[in-house]
């Protein structure tokens, strides 16, 4: 047995008389591998009689806790900043040894429960917590620095250098909490520009639906000459239905979107967006969930991706 005291592959192969290839085929359920269900039986048999553990399952009733981080990402916070967050963060662990899990959709406590019972993890983060609360003190993610405040405030200040006074945030049907914060932000910009109050409306699916809702506001706000968009799926929303309107962009109302998603310049007009870089951000959450020293890592700047829409 090796010197260590652990089972080892070695040890499970000398005693079913087999590669240790063989084995670590058996024990990982490798697909596309002809090996013979007598030699999975012994090679299964042989660890179980040896007690053998996984590495990585070894590792961490060791250490108390895996060597893997899990991210939840909520359904609609799909984009630049998600896809450059995950990014940062799997390759700040993947540098510390560790491994990124990522979970989409809707995270309650009871299903979190199960994957800290199932993996003991790490770490289980929030995708983008400290950018997303908007906080103002903590100005590595949210803020007016280089977070949420911020960016929105991008959006509002690039329609007013282009000579908008009157503007609108159009929001999406899906009752995010984000929804609030972004609004603040935006009308704090507005405010302080001197501009008029930010109106809001929601842009709803279908697309009959958002046209129906584009038309009422325009009915009820016919001084808004500008609008901006939650996000970049918002704002290409908002531009279909100004056209099933008969509406020029810019020439009757200018949109900017938010996030820079790929669909934003294939578009006609294509979508004048903020882009953000988030790398810096998963990085600095790796570090955070590890324990590290989190100096030295600076964000990119977010800026505005000029297209034709505005």
């Amino acid at each position: 047995m090796g010197g260590s005291g652990r089972v080892t592959l070695n040890d499970v192969a000398a005693a079913s008389g087999v590669s240790r290839a063989t084995v670590s085929f058996v024990l990982n359920n490798a697909p596309n591998q002809t090996i013979s269900a007598a030699t999975r039986e012994r090679v299964q048999q042989a660890a179980s009689e040896l007690g053998y553990v996984p590495h990585g399952v070894a590792r961490a009733l060791r250490e108390g806790a895996s060597r893997v981080v899990v991210l939840n990402i909520d359904w609609g916070l799909e984009g630049n900043y998600s896809r450059s967050y995950v990014r940062g963060l799997d390759d700040e662990l993947a540098a510390h040894d560790h491994v990124l899990l990522v979970r989409h959709g809707h995270h309650t406590p009871q299903a979190t429960q199960q994957v800290l019972d199932t993996i003991a993890p790490r770490a289980v983060l929030r995708f983008g917590e400290p950018y997303l609360t908007g906080h103002e003190l903590d100005d590595r993610g949210g803020g007016w620095r280089d977070g949420l405040a911020a960016h929105a405030a991008l959006q509002i200040r690039h329609l007013a250098e282009h000579g908008h006074t009157r503007m609108a945030l159009a929001l999406p049907d899906s009752g995010t909490p984000l929804a609030e914060a972004r609004l603040r932000f935006a009308g704090q910009t507005a405010a302080a520009l001197g501009l008029a109050p930010l109106a809001s409306f929601v842009v709803p699916r279908p697309r009959s639906a958002g046209t129906g809702a584009v038309r009422e506001f325009r009915a009820a706000h016919p001084g808004v000459t500008a609008i901006a968009g939650f996000n970049d799926d918002v704002a290409l929303r908002t531009l279909t239905t100004l056209h099933d309107l008969g509406l020029s962009v810019p020439g009757d109302v200018a949109v900017i979107g938010y996030d820079d998603t790929e669909y934003g310049e294939l578009v006609t007009p294509a979508l004048t967006t903020v882009h953000i870089d988030a790398e810096a951000h998963g990085r600095l959450a790796a570090r955070t969930a590890l324990g590290l020293d989190t100096g030295g890592l600076v964000p990119v700047p977010a800026r505005i991706i000029v297209r034709d829409s505005v």
